[in-house]
């Protein structure tokens, strides 16, 4: 999954408006008590993160019970219910992201309380191997979500190459084969997977959106909040401003659009290291001054950033989903993007917006004045069908997806001939595990080795 700006709360308030119906109805199963074990949560600010919080207070809005192991992160709260933080390398290699310790015992503690019935990784490595022996030790069912296509954003691992991001697909492959189901955020992802010999069965099942919060956003207050002329024709990006974005190019290419109406503006939500980037290549053009940077931003005052937009441009071909083009069109936006895994799957060109088949700076500046010269007709079909589009991907659809997905793998592995109980069948076992693990690893490894 590509890195956003989204806070990663954002699934508790769209769980708390579930209808009372909705509830009493999944109440009547019973509920799964679901171990999220994740390298990344809040108040760390990505799509991972974003997905982790917000099916978990899905899932917890129809009566299951979930507990989240994650890393501690820097600014994280010191009391979270329903959380437990390991100890971990802040701030690694000068990033946002921390490396994860051992496994300490307060968290075996945890787990002896929680009780699990199914273990649900979000990362191929690191706490996913934890994952992997907490589900061997106590004989459960282990799922995995595939949120990154990793072997593209290796660019900042020291010694990036061919035979690294070889490595990295091969040790993405074992690991989901190591697992008794694979969630795929969409077809394309599965598509993918199944080429790459994942043999485990696979569901797509997409990350939420709360279509309640992000159709109420206030198209006058967003603009407002960043000085923006209402009359303005306004194109937006929300996202994790990171190189696997492709921002040079959404740059200058909406530089082109801006260049040949001076009236337009871009309103550009999120930080990350490629806000220099993207400051440079406009200001180049004469154009900084009609962009809007507004770091992130959360809850109300993103969704009237979304409502702000007359349009919503998104270059990245390096996506598992387009959670960022969902929220968009939530809002009533039309999208302009590349095709690309993740994305086709949301946008129908001249549809609900654009969607172009190579990376061309003036082409993707033709489709955004394609949009703003559209009669005030053609812009609301436009608008119309981009909020259809999103009710596919409403959270409360898809937390139940995910949560029939738990059951269904609850009840199988309940009909399954039991290992024994005794230490040494448990000992066995997950020594065993340490060996998928470690021969999955191994095998990753080999192709470092190969030209």
């Amino acid at each position: 999954m590509g890195l956003d700006s989204r806070p990663s709360n954002i699934g508790a308030q769209a769980c708390a408006r579930m209808s009372r119906d909705e509830q009493g109805h999944e109440g009547e199963r019973s509920a799964v008590r679901v171990l999220m074990v994740t390298n990344t949560f809040t108040p760390h600010v990505g799509g991972v993160a974003h997905s982790v919080a917000g099916f978990s207070a899905a899932l917890r809005a129809l009566g299951h019970r979930v507990l989240v192991v994650a890393p501690r992160f820097a600014g994280a709260p010191k009391h979270e219910a329903g959380v437990v933080r390991l100890p971990a390398f802040k701030r690694f290699n000068g990033g946002d992201f921390s490396v994860p310790l051992p496994m300490p015992g307060r968290l075996l503690s945890a787990l002896d309380r929680f009780r699990p019935d199914v273990v649900h990784a979000h990362h191929p490595f690191l706490l996913g191997h934890t994952a992997l022996r907490i589900a061997a030790r106590r004989d459960l069912p282990v799922v995995f979500t595939q949120h990154t296509l990793y072997e593209r954003i290796t660019y900042d691992v020291p010694g990036d190459s061919p035979g690294m991001r070889r490595g990295v697909v091969e040790l993405v492959v074992g690991y989901c084969n190591l697992c008794d189901a694979v969630v795929a955020p969409s077809e394309t992802i599965k598509q993918v997977l199944r080429k790459r010999d994942v043999t485990a069965r696979i569901e797509v099942i997409p990350t939420g959106v709360d279509l309640e919060r992000f159709g109420a956003g206030s198209r006058q207050a967003g603009r407002r909040a960043h000085g923006i002329p209402q009359r303005a024709f306004v194109v937006g990006h929300v996202g994790r401003l990171a190189p696997e974005k492709n921002l040079g190019f959404l740059a200058r290419a909406v530089g082109r659009l801006l260049s040949e109406r001076p009236g337009a503006c871009f309103l550009v939500v999120g930080e990350g290291p490629d806000r220099e980037t993207m400051s440079q290549a406009l200001a180049a053009e004469g154009l900084i001054d009609r962009v809007r940077f507004t770091g992130v931003l959360h809850d109300r005052q993103l969704a009237d950033a979304y409502h702000a937009m007359d349009v919503f441009a998104f270059a990245s071909q390096n996506e598992t989903q387009g959670i960022v083009l969902a929220e968009a069109m939530a809002s009533g936006v039309p999208v302009v993007a590349l095709d690309g895994p993740g994305v086709r799957e949301v946008v129908r060109d001249q549809s609900n917006g654009r969607l172009l088949p190579a990376e061309r700076e003036e082409a993707f500046a033709a489709a955004l004045a394609w949009v703003a010269e559209l009669p005030a007709a053609e812009r609301l079909r436009l608008r119309r069908a981009a909020r259809a589009t999103a009710q596919h991907f409403s959270m409360r659809r898809n937390a139940a997806r995910l949560a029939a997905l738990y059951e269904s793998l609850r009840s199988m592995h309940a009909t399954l001939p039991r290992p024994g109980a005794s230490h040494r069948s448990k000992a066995w076992r997950r020594l065993a595990e340490e060996w998928k693990i470690w021969k999955n690893v191994a095998h990753a490894a080999s192709e470092l080795a190969r030209p």
